[in-house]
């Protein structure tokens, strides 16, 4: 699993590429855990590199959007391979997540949310 963060406005960006499973959350949630605690509070996870993810992965954004919001930001996600976006509906976490087509629709609407 590789990831590349960017800043944008008032958001922070992780990009995941590769299997996102229980050998790959540790790093992804240390990355959310030390965003949160600098105050990143606005965090937009673009999944268009990930085809399969497990349990451990949700469970891990889960923790993150619960972190977030505790903090009055939110955790939204992007870019979802079809594989993927079958797990956040066959859990019906799609309800839960703010999930956007692309990575501008997702930074833009986060901005809107907070304003």
């Amino acid at each position: 699993m590789e990831f590349i963060t960017t800043a944008k406005a008032s958001t922070v960006v992780l990009q995941l590429n590769g299997r996102f499973d229980a050998y790959a959350v540790e790093p992804v949630h240390a990355w959310l855990q030390e965003q949160i605690d600098l105050g990143n509070i606005n965090v937009v996870v673009n999944l268009e590199g990930v085809n399969f993810m497990d349990l451990t992965a949700l469970s891990t954004l889960m923790r993150g959007l619960k972190q977030c919001r505790e903090k009055y930001g939110d955790l939204s996600l992007c870019c979802l391979q079809p594989p993927v976006r079958l797990i956040f509906e066959l859990t019906q976490l799609d309800q839960v997540f703010h999930i956007y087509e692309t990575e501008d629709e997702a930074n833009e609407n986060v901005r809107g949310l907070n304003q």
